[in-house]
């Protein structure tokens, strides 16, 4: 069975999309699951993860709508207000979901830094592993030190390090990147999705350009211990779903048969699926 363990939807009518803007000009526009059907099939996709993209409960709900009339998104890791007062019951409800799979804080948009490392996250994590919904973690290469503190913290939960917490691929910073993969990677109970790397690099980004990084959360986490997403729509920002789909299969050429299986798809139905009794077999669509 093959996922990609990342995309997104959307219609930018519903106007909780803080960050798409049209200076965004290739993907400030509506997308749907129609649209993105012939990348899937191209790729010979069987699902999707499809996850949030707005700060809304209401983008989730609109998000698990979706999901629920079609059987090719598999999983939604939605968004709830981790700051509310409610925020445990919030959670537990949100649980009685079944294609909800996770939750997104959008960390790498928080004014506070150590957002992370709030007391008040602890009753929340410990509902989110109780529901058996993983935490995606979408951060930036300074949050890894304070998510390696959360992941410690927190050994009963499953987290997922979006796009490799995107590195610095254009201006090849990358020293201390490596170093907090290689320490996180350590840590049984998180994941790495391979995915978003082409929007950090230049925008002529070439295969060769993504190696390094590709090379070394491969060494670090290893190849049941990566998720392949192809942060679609977003990825039209550099190059499409397409390049980045072949610049994957080309990255991951010295890996197994098994172990390109289990990077295209039979991590993501380990990691999002099986926990919440979701269909982890290929469907007939």
């Amino acid at each position: 069975m093959r996922i990609d363990a990342h995309h997104h939807l959307w219609t930018l009518a519903r106007g909780d999309y803080g960050w798409l803007t049209p200076a965004l000009a290739p993907i400030y526009r509506d997308f749907s699951l129609s649209e993105l059907a012939p990348h899937l099939a191209a790729a010979t996709i069987d699902g999707t993860i499809l996850v949030q993209a707005a700060p809304t409960e209401a983008e989730t709900m609109f998000l698990l709508d979706i999901a629920e009339k079609t059987p090719l998104v598999r999983g939604v890791v939605g968004w709830t207000d981790f700051d509310a007062a409610d925020a445990t019951a919030r959670i537990d409800a949100l649980a009685g979901r079944k294609l909800l799979v996770g939750l997104r804080p959008m960390v790498q948009d928080l004014p506070d830094d150590d957002w992370l490392l709030r007391p008040a996250l602890a009753p929340l994590l410990a509902a989110m592993a109780r529901n058996s919904l993983v935490f995606d973690a979408l951060v930036l290469p300074r949050h890894l030190p304070r998510l390696l503190r959360l992941v410690d913290d927190h050994p009963d939960l499953q987290f997922v390090l979006d796009h490799c917490a995107k590195p610095r691929l254009a201006n090849g910073e990358l020293a201390t990147w490596q170093d907090d993969i290689a320490s996180i990677a350590t840590r049984p109970n998180i994941v790495c999705k391979l995915s978003g790397l082409a929007t950090e690099a230049s925008p002529d980004w070439q295969i060769a350009d993504l190696r390094k990084a590709v090379d070394h959360v491969l060494a670090c986490f290893g190849p049941h211990r990566l998720l392949w997403g192809s942060d679609w729509p977003v990825v039209n920002l550099a190059g499409g779903y397409e390049k980045w789909f072949a610049a994957a299969e080309i990255l991951l050429a010295g890996v197994s048969p098994d172990e390109k299986a289990a990077v295209f798809g039979g991590n993501a139905a380990r990691i999002y699926l099986s926990s919440r009794g979701r269909n982890v077999e290929p469907m007939v669509i």
